[in-house]
């Protein structure tokens, strides 16, 4: 049966159309829900008009390829979770679009994240799985069997961006606050990570994404092959982009092949936290996934768990 997921997330919106586990038709547009408002708990009236008018895009695509209403599974994220005016937003975009949304927590986003990474990614060992979201970040400790310890954290992008980086470049003041606020903020996941002892991390979505783009442009001079959603990442890789990104103002980072605008100012804040991860836990091996919440959603829906 023909069904579709979209994710609302706080700073793109997906939509996936797929037919029993066969995807016809794909695609993420920003949308910048949480961009002005997220940390003080509120979709902006900016916010709310960019989300809708991208629904509406998504509108005519799930009617082109005749989705029932009840089959489509949109789901809200970190930047719906948090703000007071929530239900308003919601009930504009169900009167306006014909899509109602349900907010999800921290933990089914990352249980979704998770069913969907390990389609993409042989989970071969301990891992730390990372999906960087613009209001949320997702941790997942798994091994090859099944999910040790998994927490959400609203410290996504957009709220480090706003937060965080009032220049540009980002200034080292500015990356030592956000590396002292990593370290008393993720002080539960420093405790899982020592219990558990991950080997290597998985990182998700955009950042990761936009990494992983950079790099096949830079040793193939193509972005990466459609058919492939797992890779592995070279963590000296890591350091040259590290340099390359935080370093820089916005016009250099677009000139960089492989980056995206909707990438281009949250990047810098990503890759601070992503290089705070990787050396406060000691993890010299990384793997990127194309898949996340909306292949993990499609995945929960054909099987009907």
């Amino acid at each position: 049966m023909i069904s579709a997921i979209v994710d609302l997330g706080t700073n793109t919106f997906h939509i996936l159309i797929f037919d029993n586990d066969r995807v016809i038709y794909k695609e993420s547009l920003a949308a910048k829900m949480g961009m002005g408002g997220i940390n003080r708990g509120e979709i902006t009236p900016e916010g709310a008009e960019r989300s809708i008018r991208v629904l509406k895009i998504f509108r005519e695509k799930l009617d082109a390829y005749q989705v029932p209403d009840e089959r489509v599974f949109a789901f809200g994220t970190s930047a719906l979770r948090s703000a007071g005016n929530k239900e308003e937003v919601l009930a504009r975009i169900r009167e306006e679009t014909g899509i109602s949304v349900k907010v999800i927590d921290g933990a089914e986003e990352a249980l979704l994240i998770y069913k969907g990474i390990r389609q993409a990614v042989a989970i071969e060992e301990t891992a730390m799985i990372v999906d960087i979201g613009g209001g949320s970040v997702e941790f997942i400790i798994c091994n090859p069997e099944k999910v040790l310890w998994m927490r959400s954290f609203e410290m996504g992008g957009q709220r480090l961006l706003e937060r965080f980086k009032k220049k540009d470049p980002i200034s080292q003041p500015e990356i030592h606050k956000m590396e002292q606020y990593f370290r008393e903020e993720l002080l539960p996941l420093t405790n899982a990570v020592h219990q558990y002892q991950p080997a290597v991390m998985i990182g998700s979505s955009g950042s990761f994404d936009t990494l992983n783009d950079m790099y096949y442009c830079k040793a193939t001079g193509d972005f990466p092959p459609e058919d492939i959603a797992g890779f592995d990442y070279p963590a000296e890789e890591f350091g040259i982009a590290y340099e390359q990104l935080v370093f820089s103002t916005r016009e250099e980072r677009m000139r960089i092949a492989g980056m995206k605008e909707l990438r281009v100012d949250m990047i810098v804040v990503a890759m601070v936290l992503i290089r705070f991860l990787l050396q406060a836990f000691g993890i010299k091996k990384i793997k990127i996934s194309n898949y996340a919440l909306k292949e993990g959603a499609m995945a929960q829906l054909s099987s009907g768990v």
